[in-house]
């Protein structure tokens, strides 16, 4: 079992001052003992963040941010199975009335793809997905 942590937990972090170490430590310690790791689908959403900064004092802070996580955790990526599963996913959902943001289904479809968690600050949108534990934080 393991833990995919979603953007949204990096970037609280990153607001906050963590350290990159804080931020593994937290999770791991709010979801128990699992591997955290990210999704290929979750980093390019912080490289985003990089590129959006408003000062270069921020981008070059959060790109520091971005290369500690990198080097400490895992980094699975999107794979033509999990593409196959989102898409099933994002099918019966939408069929269902049910729209999931496209970033939120493809993690969320990584994560259970390889029988992990998801630890997000933002569960609403990884609960419309069958099957996926979520962990608040």
């Amino acid at each position: 079992m393991g833990l995919i942590l979603d953007s949204s937990v990096a970037i609280a972090a990153e607001r906050r001052g963590d350290t990159p170490e804080q931020m593994v430590e937290r999770a791991i310690s709010l979801a128990g003992n699992q591997e955290a790791a990210f999704s290929s689908i979750g980093l390019t959403e912080l490289a985003h963040g990089i590129y959006r900064a408003d000062s270069e004092q921020r981008r070059l802070r959060r790109q520091a941010f971005v290369e500690e996580l990198r080097a400490a955790l895992t980094v699975y990526p999107y794979t033509d199975e999990t593409a196959m599963l989102a898409g099933r996913i994002d099918g019966e959902q939408t069929a269902k009335g049910n729209i999931i943001p496209f970033t939120d289904l493809l993690i969320g479809a990584t994560a259970l793809s390889l029988g992990f968690s998801v630890l997000t600050s933002n569960a609403r949108h990884f609960k419309l997905i069958p099957g996926l534990h979520v962990i608040s934080l």
